[in-house]
């Protein structure tokens, strides 16, 4: 079981650690129980989050049991952010996105077995502690001093200050672990390298009231070599909810990974064989445009975060647009999606005139696949233009409501790789 630490370390996962050789030998007498926490600050997890579900999930695939906290507690309090204080969100928003959060952990953990996963909410042994005898029995192991010293805090009093509701945060956050300790015998927690003055705040306290020695270890922060922030596209946040962010928008991401990025993401997220790890590096310097390694973990987390059905419609969908498969096979929610994805001329209803849509010189200017209607006509006229993958060579062709795609959708393609869309608006 020790050997995972080696995988983790080879693999980059671990930017901080408390001391690797307890752990080592830790893991090595026996099974062992640790946990991640989870804040329900949002609707839906995202890419961040599922590096620590994905580190979570190596541990119990090792014969390790994980402990999925929800943070339905400090999720009402908020951890400081250095650009500001967080607008509090309300109980009963809290407890929804609590319940979100719950469902969507449990798909990624094995419940059955003796290493059985179990889900545990913080809200459950904070909501009936008093003030008084939280302040007693907690707050006084924690020096104000050490706690001025993150990063998050110093950025945040020198910035103007901070309140005291997020500055509590920690403490709440260290109570944690002492629950978890006491409760399930948890030995290690484990998050981002940005959690680390919490995470070893929670060690400290084990150490204090329980005299006992705990673990913590954190990955490291993803970054993107082309310097813009991991987990983001041009239309916001990879989600792992279904209807935040498509499974073909989860797909097109890994998809579209840079070469200089997809081996760091494989390494980290994907649970691949070094032998497979290997191909796939060799595969991209040898052969980059064949995308072998981004098509790879598309494939795999697509499959781990929406299910093999998802997945299969998704690379349908991809193929089907540029002609590799038919339209008409593919599910309407996948097409959608994919359309979704598109430059899109959006028609209503009133532009419908005898069944027919406006010609295909307009439909393509008006979704940006050319620049002006004289541009248009040469991309027709040199036989460059496709609807629904037909080449289209009269500019005056004007397609029919019985060319749309589930009833809404024209795919227009410019030579073998430009696509644009045209969609229907619904009545």
């Amino acid at each position: 079981m020790s050997a995972l630490v080696d995988l983790l370390q080879s693999r980059g996962l671990i930017a901080q650690s408390t001391d690797l050789d307890a752990l080592r030998a830790e893991l090595s007498a026996g099974p062992m129980t640790l946990y991640c926490g989870f804040d329900p600050t949002a609707p839906s997890l995202h890419l961040g989050n599922l590096l620590q579900i994905i580190t979570v999930r190596r541990f119990q695939l090792a014969g390790h049991q994980p402990l999925g906290l929800v943070g339905g507690a400090t999720g009402l309090i908020g951890d400081p952010k250095s650009s500001g204080e967080r607008v509090l969100n309300g109980a009963d928003v809290v407890q929804a996105w609590s319940e979100r959060v719950r469902s969507q952990l449990e798909r990624f953990f094995d419940f059955e077995g003796p290493n059985a996963a179990r889900m545990v909410n913080n809200y459950e042994w904070t909501k009936d502690v008093s003030v008084i005898e939280f302040l007693r029995d907690i707050g006084k192991h924690f020096s104000v001093n050490r706690m001025l010293d993150r990063e998050a805090v110093a950025a945040r009093l020198a910035a103007g200050g901070i309140s005291f509701t997020e500055f509590s945060y920690q403490i709440l956050q260290s109570f944690d672990y002492l629950e978890l300790y006491r409760r399930f015998g948890c030995h290690l927690q484990t998050g981002g390298s940005d959690q680390w003055g919490n995470i070893t705040a929670g060690v400290d306290l084990v150490r204090r009231v329980e005299r006992a020695s705990v673990h913590a270890l954190t990955t490291p922060l993803v970054t993107k070599a082309d310097g813009t922030k991991f987990g983001k596209t041009e239309t916001g946040t990879v989600w792992l909810d279904p209807q935040m962010t498509s499974p073909y928008a989860f797909f097109q991401f890994w998809l579209n990974a840079d070469d200089r990025d997809v081996m760091t993401y494989a390494r980290l997220y994907s649970q691949a064989d070094e032998d497979q790890i290997g191909a796939w590096e060799s595969a991209t310097q040898q052969k980059p445009q064949a995308r072998e390694a981004q098509r790879g973990l598309a494939n795999e987390l697509t499959t781990l975060v929406h299910g093999a059905q998802a997945c299969a419609a998704v690379q349908l969908a991809a193929r089907a647009l540029f002609g590799q498969a038919e339209l008409v096979d593919v599910p309407d929610d996948a097409l959608a999606a994919a359309f979704g994805e598109l430059p899109m001329a959006r028609l209503d209803a009133a532009e419908v005139v005898g069944g027919q849509l406006p010609d295909i010189v307009t439909l393509m200017t008006r979704s940006e696949l050319a620049a002006s209607n004289g541009a248009a006509r040469r991309t027709i006229a040199e036989g460059g233009m496709y609807v629904n993958n037909e080449r289209v060579t009269d500019e005056q062709w004007r397609p029919h409501v019985s060319d749309l795609l589930a009833g809404r959708f024209l795919l227009l393609r410019r030579g073998k790789r430009t696509l644009a869309g045209v969609v229907l608006s619904q009545p």
